[in-house]
């Protein structure tokens, strides 16, 4: 008789521990060895995005973004087979807040594949 392991279930957990403390560590964690992430933004547009290959890459973007002063919040975080997305929000001590969402494909409950959107506050006319 063959058994199958059971899939490993993506840590929705850890990604809250990870966003709220700022632990890049604990976000880096959730990436596989080969993951893509792409970010849009009014930077890096929808046609040129921001791609960033393996963990060497998303993990000096990750200590960059949680080593800043600001709070990180996650909003919302759905897991559906192996397709994780979620929400999250920040705000820097100024008041400017970033809104970022993101999709993502999981193997073996690590992210393999990202693609995330971000808005951020500007100053409007007069500012």
């Amino acid at each position: 008789m063959t058994t199958m392991a059971a899939p490993t279930a993506f840590d929705a957990r850890a990604l809250r521990e990870g966003i709220e403390r700022s632990d890049a560590g604990i976000l880096l964690a959730l990436y596989a060895e080969d993951a893509e992430l792409r970010v849009v933004d009014h930077r890096t547009q929808p046609s040129h995005p921001l791609v960033m290959h393996g963990r060497e890459e998303i993990g000096a973007m990750l200590n960059d973004v949680y080593g800043r002063e600001m709070t990180h919040t996650l909003e919302q975080v759905v897991v559906q087979g192996d397709h994780v997305a979620f929400m999250e929000s920040c705000r820097y001590p100024d008041g400017v807040r970033v809104l970022m969402s993101s999709m993502a494909d999981l193997r073996d409950g690590r992210i393999v594949d990202q693609t995330s959107v971000q808005a951020w506050d500007e100053p409007g006319p007069g500012q």
